[in-house]
């Protein structure tokens, strides 16, 4: 093999090299922002939760392996906050679901008016938490807000008491403050899949005698199946780690009835100032979502698989 060729041959090689690194190269700006931004701190947290890192103590910050994990354990308090943290999920993400499916049916339908109710349908979603929950706090208050007297009025309290100093009652407040809260984002995504839904299918049941239920379960139930998948994914998760409302309203109280375990990692991380203890609990809740998450997607491939 003569020079020329073996530099033409290494011509070669380099440009083939440069070809197929090029999507690399180009994406390699958003890879560096994506561990920059993400994974450094995820790395950082996760490592906090095998140390001892409280801010108030000078001489913390080393290496204590699974003293957190065994802590956690025997942590009376975290059980009865994950225990809240169900409910409080559980509740908040059904009945949003479910409003959010009746208003995403009705403003499906054709009347007057229509564009603007649909805006002001996502309306509640531009409101801050922060101001959401506030607003919440001041209705429940029965000296400025108006639902104690209404609630005693319709004979659901026996007196126009706050529900949010009830223990019984207070973690009603913010799940509806964020039934509220989250209704627009399954109505808006809902509304989205109706709309994507072929009319002529209706149009066909109709002709072969189907009533509204029935479309509903034949065509409107199994074309919104994967949309909603994805949003009580998505909503699931969110609330989960959502504990905004929480704090700004009952702030985990009265007596820990409504801390749940996003409230508990902040009151151990900036109340208490143990960062290394909320590493620990945080580490957890990732886990738990994280096999939320894989079972749901497993759950749906298997539908899907079936179809």
């Amino acid at each position: 093999m003569t020079s020329t060729q073996a530099r033409g041959d290494r011509r070669t090689l380099l440009k083939r090299i440069a070809d197929a690194s090029d999507p690399y190269l180009y994406s390699a700006p958003a890879l560096i922002l994506i561990v920059a931004v993400m994974l450094v701190p995820l790395v950082l947290g996760i490592s906090y939760a095998f140390r001892d890192i409280q801010l108030l103590n000078p001489f913390s910050g080393g290496f204590i392996g699974l003293d957190h994990f065994r802590a956690l354990g025997q942590d009376a308090d975290f059980y009865r906050a994950l225990k809240n943290t169900l409910w409080w999920t559980g509740a908040s993400v059904a009945l949003q679901f479910t409003f959010g499916l009746i208003l995403a049916l009705l403003l499906d339908k054709p009347f007057y008016g229509r564009g603007l109710a649909q805006a002001l349908v996502f309306l509640p979603w531009a409101v801050p938490s922060f101001l959401a929950g506030l607003n919440w706090a001041w209705l429940f208050n029965p000296v400025i807000g108006p639902l104690p007297h209404w609630l005693f009025a319709m004979g659901i309290l026996s007196e126009p008491n706050n529900i949010l100093s009830d223990p019984d009652l207070a973690m009603w407040g913010p799940i509806v403050a964020n039934v509220w809260w989250g209704i627009p984002f399954f109505a808006i995504t809902l509304l989205a899949a109706l709309q994507a839904i072929p009319r002529d299918l209706y149009e066909a049941a109709a002709i072969d005698g189907a009533g509204p239920v029935q479309r509903f379960w034949s065509i409107t139930l199994p074309f919104l199946a994967p949309t909603i998948a994805i949003t009580v994914l998505l909503r699931t998760v969110w609330i989960s780690n959502f504990a905004d409302l929480i704090i700004v309203m009952t702030n985990g109280g009265p007596a820990d009835r409504t801390q749940i375990v996003a409230s508990y990692i902040f009151t151990q991380a900036f109340k208490r100032l143990d960062f290394g203890y909320a590493s620990a609990i945080a580490l957890v809740l990732l886990v738990l979502l994280l096999a939320y998450s894989m079972l749901i997607v497993l759950l749906r491939q298997s539908l899907l698989n079936k179809d």
